[in-house]
């Protein structure tokens, strides 16, 4: 949330919630060009809607510990363990692979 330039917080959201709040606005206000980009991005790149990307969230906080680690999966939606490991090559989190397993077991079960 920004005041005037200072950001008082910020909270990761899925790609399916910026897909929802964007369409909302839609309703109500003309867009800006940027915002047509985001939207028109998002579009294209949304493998599931915003209700079951709420549910794949919760149920990928557990596996992976964090909200912003469960985003990340739910935005690429990964096939295999190679894709999954992709995915947190730069992050500082332990690869288990009973662990990545179970991910991959929940992700599948929203395609």
């Amino acid at each position: 949330m920004m005041i005037g330039k200072n950001v008082l917080e910020t909270e990761p959201i899925s790609i399916a919630e910026v897909k929802k709040v964007l369409e909302d606005f839609a309703e109500e206000n003309e867009l800006t060009y940027e915002q047509n980009l985001t939207l028109d991005h998002v579009t294209k790149f949304s493998k599931i809607e915003f209700e079951q990307s709420e549910q794949l969230i919760e149920e990928l906080k557990e596996p992976l510990g964090q909200k912003k680690y469960a985003i990340k999966v739910a935005y690429m939606m990964p096939d295999d363990l190679a894709d999954l490991r992709l995915l947190f090559t730069k992050e500082r989190i332990p690869y288990e692979k009973e662990k990545m397993e179970k991910v991959l077991e929940i992700v599948n079960k929203y395609r």
